[in-house]
């Protein structure tokens, strides 16, 4: 089976999830979990809560929606329509998993993150909060029931449910970016990595970096004209296809740099430098910094 660019690049950013709070809650009570330069997200399961976001007015939601932060925006989920005091978060932290009077409202709380913390711009095109209404039944069935799944696995608790819920809070971050594509993401890395063409060149790109790729290779291999390919390339990214190359490559050399032991000349090789002073130049170039420099801090730490 053949890779697809969003699946790549996945990969190598190493992306990890997990679930941190799956709890009721009853009475008066507010969740913050911003902060964490993670993105967070919340599963509503049950009843009903309050989302509050700085300069936004409160959005109620219902059981089945979820909402995700990107960028880890600061924001509250709460029982109130009124904003919550920091307070009342610490003592609804304190409290988790008393019993109170009141409505109860069921929560399930994770993160997203990406092990591998070389910056790319995947999500850097998404609004600062994503709300999924899946409390619309007639809304993306197949999260609704991967979501289900979820809940399932962490109500009954049977065992190898832990890692059965990273794989499957895992997935639930493809059918987030999927979701905002469908609601007409137009551009970005994002949209790149979906269009038909534009995400061929970028799979290129991404498990060949090897290869010596010049525009008109590129344009070739996806059935596009040398000049359309440049101006649809650069309208998705905001950059030409040749700098996004060699930013890749160096991103896959900082990685090789930082984990390996490959020589510094092997790294050019596998990241398409014909001579380690080429590779050695474009390097500094792009990153800022000599290859040894890069390897001496990862020594270090």
């Amino acid at each position: 089976m053949k890779t697809d660019a969003l699946s790549e690049m996945l990969s190598w950013l190493r992306l990890k999830a997990e679930v941190y709070i799956h709890a009721e809650f009853q009475g008066c009570w507010a969740v913050d979990t911003s902060g964490s330069r993670r993105v967070p997200f919340h599963l509503v399961n049950s009843g009903k809560s309050w989302l509050h976001l700085k300069g936004e007015s409160p959005r109620l939601l219902s059981a089945g929606d979820l909402v995700v932060f990107p960028r880890d925006e600061p924001h509250y989920l709460s029982s109130e329509s009124e904003p919550p005091s920091p307070d009342l978060v610490a003592r609804t932290v304190a409290s988790i998993g008393e019993k109170k009077s009141g409505e109860i409202t069921g929560l399930t709380c994770g993160y997203f993150e990406f092990e591998n913390k070389q910056h790319w711009p995947l999500l850097d095109s998404l609004p600062a909060a994503i709300v999924l209404e899946l409390s619309d039944t007639s809304r993306q069935a197949n999260t609704r029931a991967l979501l289900h799944l979820l809940v399932a696995e962490l109500v009954e608790a049977e065992p190898g449910f832990y890692q059965s819920v990273s794989y499957l809070t895992h997935t639930l971050f493809i059918h987030i970016l999927r979701s905002q594509l469908a609601r007409g993401e137009q551009t970005g890395l994002l949209a790149a990595l979906f269009h038909p063409q534009v995400g061929q060149a970028l799979n290129l790109i991404h498990t060949q970096p090897e290869r010596h790729w010049t525009l008109e290779m590129l344009a070739r291999k996806i059935g596009m004209s040398r000049a359309g390919f440049a101006v649809e390339f650069k309208r998705l990214t905001g950059t030409t296809a040749m700098l996004y190359l060699s930013q890749w490559r160096m991103l896959q050399a900082t990685e090789l740099l930082r984990t390996s032991d490959l020589s510094v000349f092997a790294i050019a090789e596998r990241c398409g430098y014909q001579t380690e002073a080429s590779f050695r130049k474009a390097f500094k170039n792009i990153v800022g910094q000599s290859p040894g420099v890069i390897r001496k801090h990862a020594g270090a730490v």
